[in-house]
């Protein structure tokens, strides 16, 4: 890892199961990254204004509840609102697979699906970062 990397994990919407985002969050801990994990129910306002208070170099979304093709576009739009385009964005969750490219197409960087191992997405998400430094 080229630096200790910011992510912030949080659950948009109304979905109440947090256990996989704390796992995710957890994991990415332990893989070296400082992980700020802003809990159940939160707006997308809420979560960007996490990324920027926080000064994140990613964002994990966890959803379960089917409302991914609303939520996560709304969250990209807001990042860009505040110059924070640059986050990269991962999701995790119950996500159709005809939708993970219309959300690879709106910005995501990355869909993780249930059955992921942790070891591959912290791999993944330590590699992307820093291959985005070198390009920086």
């Amino acid at each position: 890892m080229e630096r200790t990397y910011r992510v912030v994990v949080a659950k948009p919407g109304l979905d109440g199961h947090d256990r996989g985002a704390k796992v995710i969050a957890r994991a990415l801990r332990d893989g070296g990254f400082e992980v700020v994990y802003t809990g159940l129910h939160q707006t997308p306002e809420q979560i960007v204004q996490a990324v920027v208070q926080e000064d994140a170099d990613a964002l994990g979304l966890s959803l379960l509840s089917g409302a991914h093709l609303v939520l996560v576009p709304k969250v990209i739009e807001l990042l860009k609102s505040h110059d924070r385009d640059d986050v990269l964005i991962l999701v995790g969750g119950i996500i159709p697979e005809a939708d993970i490219a219309v959300l690879q197409s709106q910005g995501v960087s990355r869909v993780f699906t249930p059955g992921s191992a942790l070891g591959e997405i912290s791999s993944w998400l330590e590699l992307a970062l820093d291959e985005r430094e070198h390009a920086s």
